[in-house]
């Protein structure tokens, strides 16, 4: 869209004056180029200004000025350069401290000791390459995370997936046997991993890693799935095993809440025996490259008009007559999933647990309002009712 044009439509959808509309679409078209055009969903002809300028006239008039100054004062965009700057510090920031500490506590030496002498470093190599990087979705950025880390992590060591099967989990352990027999460690023939790295680019609520039993009814989420997948593939190997006793489990993601981060804690509080007993996973902690703040959050009784229009503008047809919101406990979605309230945008999709004007799409019949989306979600939960389709046993299929 060239300036004139630009300038003309979002000076009629908002009622610009002259000056108002030169001043506002300078910025907009800053913001356009630097970050927000490079949304995943836009393409060419209908990128950020069309589609502000197409969001803001669901509005009534006069909450127009509302909404526009949400996204200008309160929207938080991740660009992929940003995401990547995350996915970099992993390694240096977060696993080499973890590294130092385990060798210096095998060595019994102080942490800055790891680097006197060519025995000790040699110690945290043969640690260093027994760390294995999984990724828990494609938001992992792993092959970023390798190719960001070629001269310190070797491909062998990193996964793009973690529900693996027992083959591939022989090969993993054959490249890692071979490489510490290649350092000079004669124990090389029984090597196993000794920790693990489950990487995740989001979590709002983080029901998705870590479920609340008592509200799913079992042990669920990417973390159980990752145990489960690891016993099947021990039971598989003819008594060999993946990874040492008493494994280290950390699971990162590269963006959270404070409020994720609370209750991932609580969970696993509540759960940890059960992991233990069940898994053999008493060794687990999570990690976060960036945490956002609670007052990022627009909610029911949040103080800024935009909760408001959350509420006026809102179409219930987009909660479907799936399982996945019950998670949370939660079904509405007028603060996004799990009444997280969010104002972020990722650049290759909207989380969930943003608020729902800013990513949903309706076109119902039930005398509602048709949503209209500024970042169009790429939706990676059904959430329609499907027909259960029992197993062998005769129970549903999870």
């Amino acid at each position: 869209m060239n300036r004139e044009l630009g300038l003309k439509l979002l000076s009629l959808v908002m009622d610009w004056d002259d000056n108002e509309a030169a001043q506002e679409f300078d910025w907009l078209s800053f913001m356009a180029s630097y970050k927000y055009d490079g949304y995943r969903d836009y393409c060419a002809g209908a990128r950020f200004i069309e589609s502000f300028a197409t969001w803001l006239q669901q509005f009534d008039q006069e909450d127009r000025p509302v909404a526009y100054d949400f996204v200008k004062e309160r929207l938080i965009y991740f660009s992929p350069r940003e995401i990547e700057r995350l996915v970099e510090k992993l390694v240096p920031e977060i696993v080499q401290r973890h590294l130092i500490h385990q060798v210096a506590g095998a060595l019994k030496i102080s942490p800055y000791r790891v680097w006197s002498s060519p025995e000790y470093e040699r110690a945290y190599t043969i640690e260093r390459r027994k760390t294995l990087f999984m990724g828990l979705s494609d938001g992992a950025r792993i092959d970023v995370l390798r190719r960001m880390n070629a001269d310190v992590i070797s491909n062998e060591q990193v996964v793009i997936a973690t529900q693996i099967d027992s083959d591939k989990w022989k090969d993993l352990l054959t490249d890692l046997r071979k490489d510490i027999e290649r350092s000079g460690d004669g124990n090389f023939a029984e090597a196993r991993f000794n920790t693990v790295y489950l990487i995740d680019d989001f979590t709002a609520s983080g029901t998705s890693i870590l479920p609340d039993p008592d509200v799913v009814g079992a042990l669920k989420g990417k973390l159980v799935k990752f145990l489960k997948s690891v016993k099947q593939a021990n039971d598989a190997m003819g008594g060999d095993q993946a990874f040492s006793q008493g494994y280290k489990i950390y699971v990162h993601h590269y963006i959270a809440t404070e409020e994720a981060r609370r209750r991932i804690a609580g969970v696993h509080e509540k759960i940890q025996s059960d992991l233990a007993t069940h898994f053999g996973a008493d060794n687990i902690q999570f990690t976060f490259g960036m945490l956002l703040p609670d007052g990022i959050a627009i909610t029911e009784g949040s103080s800024h008009p935009f909760a408001a229009l959350c509420q006026r503008y809102y179409d219930d047809a987009i909660e479907g007559k799936g399982t996945h919101s019950g998670q949370s406990g939660i079904t509405g979605k007028v603060y996004g999933y799990a009444n997280c309230g969010l104002p972020v945008v990722l650049e290759h999709n909207t989380p969930n647990n943003s608020l729902s004007l800013l990513h949903a799409r309706t076109d119902s019949n039930n005398g509602k309002h048709n949503m209209r989306p500024l970042f169009h979600r790429r939706e990676r939960h059904s959430d329609l009712e499907q027909a259960v389709i029992p197993n062998e046993s005769g129970a549903p299929n999870e």
